[in-house]
């Protein structure tokens, strides 16, 4: 009978190197990505929602940048917010008009390092919210 000495510990090694350490990488940027999609999507609403709310235009544009602040740095992501107003820019806060908030961001991907550049890799996200001011509420 010929005798067979397997080296099942160096193998486990090397399936574990090469097939663990991958996926663990690849679950971190999933859920890098979750956070940041959670993120712009909960600032485009409670800019949307800030933005409608308020008293004036002047004081509705600082509430709605605020309210996007801080939702975005409740998940620690840096992202662009646009408001606009529709139908069109002088409607705003006006029967039947509404507002839209964008958030854009691109979440770069874990532990790249910072000499490639600042976004070398990354995963675009994007949240729209169009908040309605109502058809039957007094303009503002």
């Amino acid at each position: 009978m010929r005798c067979e000495r397997g080296s099942a510990p160096v193998e486990f090694v090397w399936l574990t190197v090469l097939l663990l350490v991958p996926f663990v990488y690849t679950m971190i940027a999933v859920f890098d990505a979750q956070r940041a999609a959670y993120g712009v999507s909960s600032a485009s609403k409670a800019a949307a929602r800030a933005y409608v709310q308020a008293p004036d235009t002047s004081t509705a544009a600082e509430r709605a940048r605020r309210a996007a602040a801080v939702a975005l740095a409740d998940q620690r992501v840096d992202a662009d917010v646009v408001v606009t107003c529709l139908p069109t820019p002088d409607a705003c806060l006006q029967p039947g008009s509404s507002v839209r908030v964008s958030v854009r961001t691109v979440q770069p991907l874990p532990l790249t390092p910072s000499a490639l550049g600042e976004r070398i890799g990354g995963i675009a996200v994007d949240s729209d919210h169009t908040e309605p001011f109502g058809s039957f509420r007094e303009g503002r």
